[in-house]
């Protein structure tokens, strides 16, 4: 049974821990996974963001890493990939605004296929309008979007997560172990069902 082939969309300013965790832990575990930013090419970086939470009534925001991409979103379909991880971070908030990416998002759940989003990624399912009836996460500030995009926001611990049929999500970068085990489970799943159906 072949391992999924799945597509992380990111950009500038997205969260660190958000976008290097998952990518590294799916490629250990034997998972394709293509990092693309609108605009940038293979071998081209994003910028990361560190968000901490320190006491503050937000989350602090430090300089991150460069995190290399692999995949040139110009070139990539989203027919060809099994399923979608989007990271938090500030890239949602300019990436909901590029129509491609909407279109990207809007694919994986018309096909009904896995979807992984943590944090302000909920950001990007509520411009995609995706969210209507849907049990969805997020960073707490995102619930308003959740909202008012027909969601229903899961009002979790932080070191969470919930699954809604194929949409894994979470609050923030505490949640990793729990989100990226659903997700997984999610994925096998369905990886079992197509080969069943084969």
């Amino acid at each position: 049974m072949p391992a999924a082939k799945i597509l992380m969309i990111t950009g500038d300013f997205t969260e660190d821990y958000e976008t290097m965790v998952p990518f590294q832990t799916l490629l250990a575990c034997g998972y394709t996974v293509h990092a693309v930013c609108p605009g940038k090419n293979a071998g081209e970086t994003v910028a990361t963001a560190i968000h901490d939470f320190e006491g503050d009534q937000t989350y602090s925001e430090k300089r991150g890493h460069n995190f290399a991409l692999n995949a040139t979103f110009a070139s990539i379909r989203a027919e060809d990939y099994d399923a979608l991880v989007i990271p938090g971070g500030r890239a949602p908030e300019y990436l909901r605004l590029n129509s491609e990416v909407i279109k990207a998002v809007q694919h994986f759940f018309e096909a009904d296929k896995p979807v992984a989003a943590i944090c302000h990624g909920a950001q990007l399912l509520s411009a995609a309008g995706v969210l209507k009836g849907r049990t969805c996460s997020a960073y707490p500030a995102c619930r308003p979007e959740v909202e008012l995009a027909g969601g229903i926001y899961a009002d979790i611990a932080i070191n969470d997560a919930v699954a809604d049929g194929n949409l894994v999500t979470a609050p923030a970068w505490p949640a990793h172990p729990s989100w990226l085990r659903q997700f997984m489970a999610v994925l096998d799943a369905n990886a079992l069902s197509a080969a069943n159906a084969a």
